[in-house]
């Protein structure tokens, strides 16, 4: 009989970082990889690991047998071996180790597995920097070797089994939607999958499981969540993935106030579970006043910077780009840095920088001095205005001017770039946020309609009867969870009567016809009588990366994809043979000059 909790099996006697002095004189089978050997001339001491750690074990010719002796003189890195002996505690302990006092002395050493030289280390010294995140994902099985990716996943199991635990207690059920799916607009590209039953016909894998979980509401089941599987073809990047993993959570006859008091409940444990403080009540902040105070609706209030508006301080400034951008409509929106006039113009271009690239043409700044001021503002600006503005000797002025589409995104970038730059301190390590009352619309780059969260929103109750004439100004019964200025997850209460979702379906441009045919089974199924209902879906990789501190969503997938789409490791995308693509019904066309 064999404890799989202590690590007890056929072939072992315990995991080896569950040893402590108090085991000293057992006598034991241990099992695991060499992750060191160190040869001293005559005895030999492997650092043996397994999924719970390390342990020393110690070999010499006065307690080892001699065929041992050998074989352990043969073995090398990550060779996989298992050693018999007595637990005897070390003649000095190494501080580093949960073992450190202890070793085992090996009587018998058997190889069970011998390794190719690694091609990347396993171990590091705190000095040794990793090797090339393409190279180590090219050998994932050696890199999942690592203590800190084993300890993410092992979070990553945990949050899993704890939200599975919460979610039931209060009375959701767990259902499997469909992976084949058919393929929906939900902006982003399908995975398509064709298929060979019907050729010329095409699956496609859910970018969410959204229809399926409000069809469940409309058939009754009224608390459903999944641990979803998602896909999207979409650039990829450190907070992205092609393929991810969802919490989705659906509930019917609720209101906001539901979804947002379960799910904090639900942030809270897992928080626990991580090790994060997640005090109650999490704060709340509106999208209109989240893009006015902070120029993003997932701020990180982490520190207490809050944009400015100095519209009317500086209208009647002599400065054609403040006045050409008043005139227009727009504002005149900035930060004053107390202390800020340290950073050199070079410094300051550095963030300019991150205006431009997010779409400002430019960063207005100055500098307050005793003598007056400097830099580019300073040169429009009397006693008056920077009294208004608060500024005092040694402050720095940075400010954009036009309409809040285009400074709110790069405001929010020099709040960063400036922060990082002058070394603000943190006024809190862990913050908190809903932010609610998303638009239901926004302006795509065509200039039509396009949704803000998903065509599901329902409109918040004072909007229903005036989406029609002013759709922009429509805000919706929908929530985003923030932590740390990124967004965990995101809801809405979802649209149930099926003449407002045609309604909504035909203000993003779709006909009848073209709703009928992508989103008729949904309408079908609204029209059965639909219980008021809403939701919630949150990232479980994005929640990993957070609480883990990890520096990329890879660190918290087992087998992820690269920034370039591809997965290095088992070597895919690949092309199909002629033959499995005529089994298909497909033709590959000739890649164009442009394509990669």
């Amino acid at each position: 009989m064999t404890d799989s909790g202590s690590g007890s099996t056929a072939l072992r006697s315990a995991y080896l970082a569950s040893l402590r002095r108090s085991d000293e004189g057992r006598s034991l089978r241990l099992a695991g990889w060499i992750h060191r050997r160190r040869d001293l001339g005559g005895l030999l001491f492997f650092d043996l690991r397994d999924r719970s750690g390390l342990l020393q074990v110690s070999i010499g010719p006065d307690w080892t047998d001699p065929e041992s002796l050998e074989i352990a003189n043969t073995c090398g890195h990550e060779d996989v071996v298992r050693v018999e002996g007595e637990v005897v505690v070390r003649p000095e302990a190494n501080p580093e180790m949960a073992t450190g006092e202890i070793e085992l002395r090996a009587t018998k050493v058997e190889r069970l597995s011998a390794a190719d030289t690694p091609a990347i280390p396993v171990y590091r010294g705190p000095e040794d920097e990793l090797p090339s995140e393409e190279l180590r994902l090219r050998h994932r099985v050696l890199d999942l070797r690592r203590p800190e990716l084993q300890a993410n996943l092992a979070l990553r199991h945990r949050l899993v089994l704890a939200t599975r635990v919460y979610l039931d207690r209060i009375g959701f059920t767990e259902i499997e939607t469909p992976i084949l799916t058919k393929p929906t607009p939900e902006g982003a590209r399908d995975f398509v999958v064709p298929s060979s039953v019907h050729p010329g016909e095409f699956f496609a894998l859910p970018q969410s499981p959204q229809i399926y979980k409000q069809i469940l509401m409309v058939a009754g089941f009224d608390r459903y969540f999944q641990i979803a599987r998602c896909f999207r073809d979409e650039a990829l990047r450190a907070d992205r993935q092609l393929e991810f993993t969802q919490i989705d959570v659906e509930a019917s006859f609720v209101g906001v106030e539901d979804i947002l008091g379960w799910m904090e409940g639900l942030m809270v444990e897992l928080a626990q579970v991580g090790g994060i403080p997640a005090p109650q009540p999490f704060p709340r902040m509106t999208w209109d006043e989240a893009m006015d105070r902070f120029g993003s609706d997932r701020p990180d209030l982490r520190w207490d910077i809050e944009i400015a508006d100095w519209t009317e301080a500086l209208r009647d400034i002599d400065f054609r780009v403040t006045k050409s951008a008043v005139e227009a409509g727009g504002r005149i929106r900035g930060f004053r840095f107390e202390g800020g006039a340290t950073l050199s113009r070079k410094q300051i271009e550095a963030v300019e920088e991150h205006a431009k690239k997010a779409g400002a043409p430019g960063l207005l700044w100055a500098k307050r001095t005793d003598e007056g001021g400097s830099g580019p503002l300073s040169r429009f600006l009397d006693e008056s205005h920077w009294a208004a503005l608060g500024a005092q000797p040694g402050d720095l002025l940075l400010a954009a001017a036009g309409p809040d589409a285009m400074t709110s995104p790069a405001l929010d970038a020099v709040r960063a770039a400036a922060i990082e730059a002058l070394g603000i301190p943190k006024v809190q390590d862990h913050s908190w946020l809903w932010v609610t009352d998303f638009p239901v619309f926004e302006t795509a780059e065509d200039g039509s309609l396009a949704s803000n969260h998903h065509p599901f929103v329902h409109p918040r109750a004072e909007f229903v009867d005036t989406i029609q004439d002013d759709p922009l100004a429509a805000r919706g019964d929908a929530y985003d969870l923030v932590y740390n200025g990124t967004e965990l997850g995101s809801g809405s209460i979802r649209i149930h009567d099926p003449a407002l979702q045609r309604r909504i379906f035909r203000l993003l441009g779709l006909d009848d016809d073209e709703i009928d045919r992508k989103f008729g089974f949904l309408l079908t199924a609204l029209a059965a009588g639909a219980p008021p209902h809403g939701g919630v879906a949150f990232g479980m990789d994005r929640i990993v990366q957070r609480f883990a501190d990890a520096p990329s969503l890879r660190d918290v997938v087992a087998f992820p994809k690269t920034t370039a789409a591809r997965a290095l490791f088992e070597g895919a995308p690949v092309r199909l043979a002629d033959a499995d693509l005529e089994a298909l019904g497909l033709v590959v066309a000739a890649p164009s000059e442009g394509d990669a």
